[in-house]
């Protein structure tokens, strides 16, 4: 059939229209145009992992959407999936990453990548996967803002430090897999916030305390195998696939819930084909479905119903409680009395079970009876007689968490150490820091120990039971590094701790107070003082478990025995005292202070590194971590040495005069190495203290240091005749 001129005119248009139309569906497959952004941090993600051949991406490509490239899936013009897995990539995952916005799924296992996870991850991503790689440091606090997250895995690598993610927004995990790291510390109590896991693996790590956190999420899967967990393992996950072996669990029943605790919630977890099954009460049996329909019909489920019953049992104990209150021929004063005695003694039997109850369950319950609006409880036996003292012995009020005594240290009295310390006196007082002054204590029998007094400002004279509990902690640590606690004190309100006492001083004296009857500090001492402070911190963070942060790393707190063996004192102090990290925070711009503490003041771990950074270059420069004597651009140290440290010609400049050039450079070279690592801005790239102690001993093996000239007998004080020529070979 014949088309008129008018009709192929409107065909022309179709296909215009058609093909316009298809070019501008398709910008991809045409044009290519991939989002900017995206495609530049695909070509940071590229670089970092050196640039691997294997992928066959473009290094200088800009169009991972239009073009094919391994592993990356598109939708539109965005990067969607980034699927790279057992692909032997070797290098590091970067920063630079955050642009991915449309990123959901990040598969980057089973390869070789090493070093940190940066903090600035792709925001909305679905899930992650790193595991079987070499990522070492801590899980980065950010995945606590990836809301998205429905499956987490780290498994396989070497994290370390305590979990220190914040849960409570990831309410669409599913699946949490961190198994066969190095992580310690109790678990977070934000973890009972996951609504939604139903998978958790935590076997073959360093975690300690109960598993109690998990007891009430709705999980399926759980394996806790291989930590260091005590306690009972929760009954409401008995009926779960779950695997505890190679851990620390206590024997015999667990302890009661707490008086008033409400019966455990049973639908609040999945049970699928082979898991466990709720039962039902035969007199429950044949109302079951109709119960169950009527509440999805009105809304009202099990909770709802339990609430409605308390609430007719409350009512009712409110009208009985009015009418024998109506009906009672007692005088308004004696009410008043009967009002102030609180609750009536309980009977023995119940007394005696009371006892029974652990400490966290008193004092729960404390709280429950103590916010109650109406005191159900029954009046005294004998309402004319007011409470004696036997009468509140038998209150539950007594049975409340005590703390014995640490059996390993000695407790000493007020009296003791005022005569050993002349009433601490002037004269005795060594030194004072953020939590009290130091004193040094002459016994009659000849021994001599220091005393710390703590200030009533950081631990008030009620708190007995905290002190005596810190005590006990802090007497667990021992280590040649590790200043010894000997003793404590605890009377009239007073809190003092007992120290092992060391004749040099500070290392602070020693660099910063001249004195002319000494001698500065030789090269080989320096080393040697650097080395056990790093041993001290490696003890710290990496064997005691849980891993303690000390917090307040300074060269006043390195202590110089007579062979100039540091300790490091107030170790432990920090991390039990409450409120610690105020007291801490009154004392910032002392030049110590790692930029996060500065910015947010949370201590951890990476935060002592960088302080013993600090130190490390008061023994290189003799210079104080922060003086305002010296021009402005070298008052920070940290700010003026650390861009030098490199720098071999600025490096010999910086050196402490008082070495007067006694010091061999490569030793130097590598000295200012691990201070580089130790004082980065970026908390992640800042060593564990377990590798800054392998490099220093790496620097004394290199230089072929003999034990003698190591670990001589160079006391400051002392010629150095002998030690002279040993420098240069340092």
């Amino acid at each position: 059939m014949a088309v008129g001129e008018g009709g192929r005119r409107v065909l022309l248009l179709l296909l215009l229209f058609t093909s316009n139309c298809i070019l501008h569906w398709m910008p991809v497959a045409v044009n290519g145009n991939t989002d900017p952004n995206d495609a530049a941090a695909i070509r940071i993600l590229f670089q970092s992992m050196n640039s691997p051949s294997q992928l066959g991406w473009q290094a200088n490509g800009d169009d991972p959407c239009g073009q094919y490239w391994k592993g990356i899936t598109c939708s539109n013009n965005r990067v969607t999936e980034i699927k790279l897995s057992n692909l032997k990539l070797t290098g590091t995952l970067p920063y630079g990453l955050q642009p991915l916005t449309s990123l959901t799924n990040l598969d980057l296992s089973s390869n070789n990548l090493g070093g940190g996870i940066p903090y600035q991850l792709p925001p909305n991503m679905q899930r992650l996967n790193l595991a079987y790689n070499n990522f070492t440091g801590s899980i980065p606090y950010s995945i606590s803002d990836m809301t998205s997250l429905t499956d987490l895995n780290l498994a396989h690598n070497q994290f370390q430090q305590g979990l220190n993610v914040n849960f409570m927004k990831l309410s669409t995990l599913s699946s949490l897999d961190l198994s066969f790291n190095l992580l310690t510390s109790d678990l977070p109590q934000t973890l009972s916030s996951l609504s939604g896991i139903t998978s958790m693996y935590l076997q073959n790590n360093q975690f300690t305390g109960t598993i109690d956190v998990l007891a009430n999420l709705p999980l399926e899967n759980l394996n806790v195998e291989n930590n260091n967990f005590t306690g009972w393992i929760p009954e409401q996950l008995k009926s779960i696939n779950l695997k505890t072996g190679g851990n620390t669990w206590s024997s015999g029943p667990a302890p009661p819930p707490p008086p008033g605790t409400p019966p455990l919630p049973k639908s609040n977890r999945h049970h699928k084909a082979g898991g466990g099954s709720t039962t039902t009460s035969p007199s429950d049996a044949g109302s079951s479905n109709n119960m169950s329909e009527g509440s999805k019909k009105s809304g009202v489920g099990g909770g709802g119903i339990a609430g409605i019953v308390i609430s007719i049992i409350v009512v009712g104990a409110i009208v009985a409680f009015f009418l024998v209150k109506r009906k009672s021929k007692k005088s308004s004063s004696d009410l008043e009395k009967q009002d102030n005695q609180s609750f009536a003694p309980l009977p023995s039997d119940e007394f005696h079970e009371l006892k029974s109850v652990p400490p966290s369950s008193i004092t729960e319950m404390k709280t429950f009876e103590t916010s109650a609006s109406i005191n159900l409880k029954p009046p005294p036996m004998d309402r004319h007689k007011s409470f004696d003292e036997d009468e509140l012995s038998k209150k539950p009020a007594i049975v409340k968490k005590t703390v014995t005594s640490p059996a390993n240290v000695k407790s000493y009295s007020i009296a003791d150490l005022q005569i050993s310390t002349g009433s601490f006196s002037i004269d005795h007082l060594v030194g004072e820091g953020s939590f009290g002054r130091v004193y040094r204590a002459q016994f009659d029998d000849g021994k001599v120990l220091a005393v710390k007094k703590i200030d009533s400002s950081v631990l008030p004279n009620d708190l007995s039971e905290e002190f005596t509990e810190i005590v006990s902690n802090i007497s667990h640590l021992h280590h040649p590094n590790v200043t010894e606690l000997v003793g404590y004190c605890s009377e009239y309100g007073q809190h003092l701790l007992v120290y092992e006492f060391h004749r040099n001083g500070s290392l602070h004296d020693f660099l910063h107070l001249s004195d002319e009857y000494s001698k500065p500090l030789i090269w080989n001492s320096r080393v040697k003082i650097a080395l056990g402070t790093a041993r001290a911190l490696e003890y710290l963070h990496e064997v005691c478990s849980p891993s303690v942060v000390h917090k307040n790393i300074k060269s006043a707190n390195i202590l110089l025995d007579a062979e100039l063996n540091p300790h490091l004192s107030d170790s432990g102090l920090a991390s039990y005292i409450p409120n610690a990290d105020q007291v801490l925070n009154q004392n910032a711009g002392s030049g110590y202070d790692a930029p996060e503490v500065a910015l947010c003041g949370q201590y951890t771990m990476k935060s002592d590194v960088y302080c013993f950074g600090v130190v490390m270059l008061e023994l290189l420069s003799g210079r104080k971590p922060f003086d305002s004597s010296r021009p402005r651009a070298e008052q920070s140290l940290v700010r003026w040495a650390a861009p030098q440290l490199h720098d071999i010609d600025a490096l010999t400049k910086m050196v402490d005069p008082a070495l007067k050039g006694l010091y061999p450079v490569k030793s130097l070279s590598r000295f200012a190495d691990v201070i580089a690592l130790c004082v980065q801005l970026e908390p992640e790239f800042r060593p564990p203290m377990s590798e800054v102690v392998q490099a220093l001993v790496r620097l004394v093996q290199r230089a072929n240091m003999s034990r003698r000239t190591t670990f001589g007998s160079d006391h400051g004080g002392s010629n150095r005749g002998s030690d002279e020529p040993a420098i240069h070979d340092v």
